[in-house]
């Protein structure tokens, strides 16, 4: 039997300054032998050259839409359709907008209204054109055409503003851009049963600093929470994931707030309010010192007097009935022993409408891939069998959009 042909990526670099990354996505498609051809916006040359890209894909790049040399030789429709997958990296503000309004009057939107093979854009922009209402209204519209969409991430910007708008790091769009290629195209557009609802996820650590260099903290991985923040956005959410320190790429679709502290977690939540469901998966640090010292501490001094104080209980918090709560709480419960009681008890306690419980001694559950969990919910328990924590994800994102379609209807959730 003959291989299968290698698969090929049609790259649009936009304008802005992040088109540099597109030089190491070539990079890293090209090492994983992937083809790759690009399209380069009369914006995105401001930044990167012609030369640079093409001598990296190893082939040509397209930047005119009416060039009698390429129009003869190949035309902006075969152009399109001999791809297996179109990549905008960096997906401007201008571009998301003419895409998702059909419009074709340069090379980069011709393509990609003649296409019919996946495409995956990674958006870059300021912070205010990221979340202004114009900008929201495209990438809904071009989500529900089946457009993915991968970042964009949270920090500071060339422009010295501070916030979501960062285009995502290229091995999070080519680890996004594989799994499309992967799973091969679409044949219909997805069901979105989230669609319209927007959704918060705590996950990892909170790290409390004792002194400048230490600190009291947790061995959650966070993939648990990720994964949560990936499947819901896959069922058409708008999620806000509110992560302590981990070293994870954001998920595509997904709006990453980092934190450190208790404090700051709960801040964050509150600043992303309001939601319909909230998934509590972060392990959120119980205690922290009552006084951080302004110089590392020195074991010379002898061991240290560290007084505690009570952190703040996010969950219940979020719990406490009133306009903000949302239509669903969802709790986790990480257990030693007793792992049923206590997380009956936690249901009862925080106020939360269900909670996710799982026994952390057992192998392989903190820091690995799988989990075995035991979902509690006011109307009884399920024992759900071990599974990867992308598949316990996915299923409990589907029983979350279950269940706010039910509450819609009859005005609850259980």
């Amino acid at each position: 039997m003959d291989p299968s042909p290698p698969k090929r990526v049609l790259l649009i670099v936009g304008g802005g300054i992040a088109a540099y990354k597109a030089l190491e996505l070539v990079r890293l498609f090209r090492r994983a032998g992937v083809g790759v051809r690009v399209v380069l916006t009369r914006a995105g040359a401001e930044f990167v050259t012609p030369l640079s890209l093409g001598a990296l894909s190893e082939d040509r790049v397209f930047t005119e839409l009416f060039s009698l040399t390429d129009e003869q030789e190949i035309g902006h429709i075969e152009l399109s359709r001999q791809a297996d997958l179109l990549v905008v990296a960096p997906a401007s503000a201008n571009l998301l907008a003419k895409a998702a309004n059909g419009m074709a009057d340069d090379l980069a939107t011709t393509v990609l209204l003649a296409t019919d093979k996946p495409v995956l854009m990674a958006p870059a922009m300021n912070v205010r054109m990221w979340l202004h209402p114009a900008t929201v209204r495209n990438v809904d519209g071009l989500t529900g055409d089946g457009v993915r969409f991968v970042g964009p991430d949270e920090g500071a910007m060339a422009c010295g503003e501070f916030g979501p708008g960062r285009m995502a790091e290229p091995q999070a769009i080519f680890t996004a851009a594989m799994s499309v290629l992967a799973t091969g195209p679409v044949a219909a557009p997805p069901v979105l049963p989230l669609k319209g609802r927007r959704v918060l996820v705590t996950a990892g650590p909170t790290f409390e600093p004792i002194d400048p260099v230490r600190g009291l903290s947790n061995r959650s991985s966070g993939k648990q929470g990720y994964a949560i923040a990936e499947a819901l956005a896959e069922l058409g959410a708008e999620v806000t994931l509110i992560s302590g320190p981990v070293d994870l790429p954001t998920p595509a679709a997904v709006r990453r707030v980092k934190v450190v502290t208790a404090s700051q977690m709960l801040e964050a939540c509150r600043a992303a309010l309001p939601v319909d469901a909230a998934v509590m998966a972060a392990a959120v640090s119980d205690w922290r010192p009552e006084r951080v010292a302004d110089r590392k501490l020195k074991k010379e001094a002898g061991a240290p007097e560290i007084r505690l104080v009570r952190n703040p209980d996010i969950l219940a918090t979020l719990s406490q009935p009133g306009p903000e709560r949302p239509q669903l709480v969802v709790g986790f419960a990480a257990e030693t022993d007793h792992l049923e009681e206590h997380a009956r008890d936690k249901l009862v306690r925080k106020g939360c409408n269900w909670i996710v419980a799982n026994d952390v001694t057992r192998p392989g559950v903190l820091g690995g891939e799988e989990n075995a969990v035991t979902l509690l919910t006011g109307e009884g328990e399920e024992a759900w069998p071990r599974a990867t924590k992308v598949e316990v994800a996915r299923r409990l994102a589907e029983r979350i959009a279950a269940a706010l379609a039910e509450g819609s209807e009859a005005g609850d959730v259980h």
